[in-house]
């Protein structure tokens, strides 16, 4: 399953991943690498706990990119 995330440096320079379709999910790591395992892990742990309480997990997304020439 694939799920968008987004990965922005805060004023401080830690970075911050959110996943927009699991509400909540958030992690952060120190740098970019960091804070994107991290909410790999965070997004597995949301999952199984859909699952565990028998809620509905959001479809995976479908993504494509548009390249603009400049």
């Amino acid at each position: 399953m694939k799920f968008r995330v987004v990965i922005e440096q805060d004023e401080d320079g830690v970075f911050v991943a959110q996943c927009s379709s699991l509400p909540g999910c958030i992690s952060q790591g120190s740098t970019r690498s960091e804070a994107l395992a991290n909410i790999r892990d965070a997004i597995q742990g949301y999952l199984e706990s859909l699952k565990k309480h028998n809620e509905p997990i959001p479809p995976p997304i479908s993504e494509e990119m548009v390249e603009i020439a400049m």
